[in-house]
């Protein structure tokens, strides 16, 4: 049956875009190269990373979203919107392998006229020079000419019930203006607004400052975080004072580290081929060390009580990495953990999203009475502030607790980062 939307990596980027789609009426269809996804998805399971909840797979489905196993029916659509993931790796360069995979599976099918865009996070000159010969190669059929193909970065800040997908500009650089424009007549069913680039490499280019901008300013406070506690000075104070001033600034809180999908991203390219953001390579190594600082954090605090590291009962408040929310991609509250195992600390967590936890493939004892847990533990740690947390009653009911993330109430009990 020919659809009028492929979306192809059914995953943090691409569910949210196809429900977008669904719900405005296009007759879409959802591929990816993990066929258990699929078959989650099929029963209207709630996927791995929690992007959207089994109601919303529901809701889809019964709209006529087919998640398909056959990558024949991607040549029967009128757009395709690859959506593959692109984690980094080992050296810190972006994993295109997903995307080019996507791409392969795409090109064999390709069709004339079909609208192709890439929302995948990659490289500037990713999409014409390495997407783009795939695409003509597999399918014999010209970029521009035969095809449109263009990018337009995802804006996704999953949770968020005041940025809605239509309520979201979206961003389109196409090979050619014919590219860009029929890019935008797709998107302006989905979205309220949709902004013209000069071409795919400013769209890409367009991501690639978003995310960084966002790592580097989270850096900032983070450091800020270190200096106001040395100093004694009550950062959450500065910040609530200093974001009243209405031009110049914009607040950015500090945490335990930095977590989620949008990775930052040092280079305009692979690693050792363009000249690194030193900017960028700062936050970074930043970030990296706010786990490290938590667990100095809480051995001082447990020592100002007479207590060590070693044996302390150590409970962990919120284990994903942004609040509300299943997802635990990246979240620091892995790394924390570890490194409160190897101080020889027994570790459990409480997380309403999350019934199971493992460190180093070892479940780590999750609680089940959170005041009890709370109550019974040397030290309780907030990571992750979950709308469910009653935080000053956790305040009363914990012996010590730690607040990453500035959420307890001034002048309480909870001694906060």
């Amino acid at each position: 049956m020919p659809a009028d939307l492929a979306v192809i990596g059914l995953g943090h980027l691409g569910l949210p875009l196809a429900q977008a789609a669904v719900a405005t009426g296009l007759e879409t269809i959802g591929y990816d190269t993990d066929p258990r996804r699929l078959l989650q998805l099929a029963a209207g399971h709630t996927p791995v990373d929690g992007s959207l909840s089994a109601a919303d797979i529901r809701r889809m489905l019964s709209g006529g979203f087919r998640p398909v196993t056959d990558p024949a029916e991607l040549g029967r659509v009128r757009t395709a919107v690859i959506c593959a993931p692109t984690p980094l790796g080992e050296d810190r360069a972006l994993d295109l392998a997903p995307v080019t995979d996507a791409t392969r599976a795409l090109a064999a099918r390709l069709r004339p006229h079909t609208t192709v865009i890439v929302e995948s996070a990659v490289y500037p000159g990713t999409t014409e020079e390495i997407l783009r010969p795939l695409l003509e190669e597999g399918s014999g059929l010209r970029a521009g000419r035969d095809f449109h193909l263009a990018y337009s970065p995802s804006r996704l800040d999953p949770g968020n019930r005041t940025h809605s997908y239509a309520a979201t500009p979206k961003v389109i650089g196409g090979l050619t203006p014919a590219c860009t424009e029929s890019a935008a007549a797709f998107y302006g069913r989905l979205s309220d607004k949709v902004v013209r680039a000069r071409g795919p490499r400013e769209a890409e280019m367009t991501k690639l400052l978003e995310t960084n901008y966002r790592h580097v300013n989270v850096a900032l406070v983070n450091e800020m975080a270190v200096l106001c506690h040395e100093l004694g000075v009550d950062l959450w104070d500065v910040i609530r004072c200093a974001e009243t001033k209405p031009f110049g600034f914009q607040a950015f809180r500090p945490g335990p580290g930095v977590g989620g999908h949008g990775v930052p991203v040092d280079t305009a390219g692979p690693p050792h081929t363009v000249r690194p953001l030193r900017m960028v390579e700062l936050a970074q190594q930043v970030n990296d060390r706010m786990p490290q600082y938590v667990i100095q954090r809480c051995a001082t605090l447990l020592n100002e009580h007479g207590k060590s590291a070693r044996g302390a009962r150590v409970l962990l408040l919120g284990v994903t990495y942004k609040p509300d929310l299943a997802d635990r991609q990246n979240s620091p509250a892995g790394e924390i953990a570890r490194r409160l195992m190897d101080l020889g600390a027994s570790v459990s967590y409480h997380d309403p999203y999350v019934p199971d936890w493992r460190i180093r493939d070892v479940p780590v004892p999750r609680a089940d009475s959170l005041y009890e847990a709370a109550a019974g533990a040397d030290l309780t740690v907030l990571l992750q502030n979950h709308r469910t947390y009653d935080l000053q009653g956790l305040a009363v009911k914990a012996q010590l607790l730690l607040d990453t993330r500035g959420a307890t109430p001034v002048g309480g009990a909870a001694q906060r980062m």
